[in-house]
C-alpha cells in the first residue's frame, strides 16, 4: 500500500484554522521556530537530517544532514544556530542558521532526546534519558560545561531565563528535576 506523505501542519492560533501543509521526508519529530529570521526547523528522525522551513512562503528551503535519529530542536537566535539532539548517535549537532551547515557535533550522554536553549546564560541543556543526566552546553563556545546526573529517564525540558531555573521531566519514577541556571 501506498505510505502517507509525512507533513508539517501550519494552525492559524487566531482562528484555530489549518492554513498549510507541507510535506517533509521521513519521521518528522521536533520542531522550533526562529521568529525573528521567519524559519522553522523539524527533525527527520528517521532521514538523519534537519528541514529549514521559510515560514512567510511554507515552502521547504534547505535538508540540513545532521547525526543519527535526531529527534529535538531548539533555536538560539544569539548565536545563530539550532541545536538538534541525536538521539541514536550520543551527540548534538549545531546548525549555522545562516548557512544551514552543520559547525559542530558535540558528543553527550546516552541517547539524548530533549533540548532547551536559557538565552540569559548563552546555554544549552540536553537529557539524556539513557544516562540519567543532563549535558550542559556553552553555546559560545559549543562545549559541553558540565553533565547533571538527575535521575533515570529524563526526556523533557523546559528553561526559565526569568528565574534563572530549568526543569526536566523524568519519565520514571515521574518526577521533575530543577536545576538552577545562573
Amino acid at each position: 500500500h501506498d505510505a502517507l506523505p509525512i507533513c508539517l501542519i501550519f494552525i492559524d492560533t487566531h482562528t484555530n484554522t489549518v492554513t498549510a501543509t507541507i510535506p517533509v521526508p521521513g519521521q518528522a519529530y521536533g520542531v522550533a521556530v526562529d521568529p525573528a529570521a521567519n524559519t522553522a526547523y523539524i527533525t527527520n528522525y528517521d532521514r538523519g537530517s534537519v528541514s529549514v522551513i521559510d515560514t512567510a512562503t511554507n515552502a521547504v528551503t534547505a535538508t540540513v544532514n545532521v547525526g543519527k535519529e535526531p529527534d529535538a530542536v531548539a533555536v538560539d537566535p544569539a548565536t545563530n544556530s539550532a541545536y538538534v539532539t541525536n538521539y541514536g548517535g550520543g551527540s548534538v549537532s549545531v546548525i549555522d542558521t545562516h548557512t544551514d551547515t552543520v559547525t559542530a557535533t558535540i558528543p553527550v550522554g546516552n541517547m539524548p532526546q530533549g533540548v532547551a536553549i536559557d538565552p540569559a546564560t548563552s546555554t544549552a541543556y540536553v537529557t539524556n534519558p539513557g544516562s540519567g543526566s543532563v549535558s550542559v552546553i556553552d553555546t559560545a563556545t559549543n562545549t559541553v560545561t558540565a553533565t547533571v546526573n538527575v535521575g533515570k529517564e529524563p526526556y523533557g525540558v523546559a528553561v526559565d531565563p526569568a528565574t534563572n531555573t530549568a526543569y526536566f521531566t523524568n519519565y520514571d519514577p515521574g518526577w521533575v528535576s530543577i536545576i538552577t541556571t545562573g
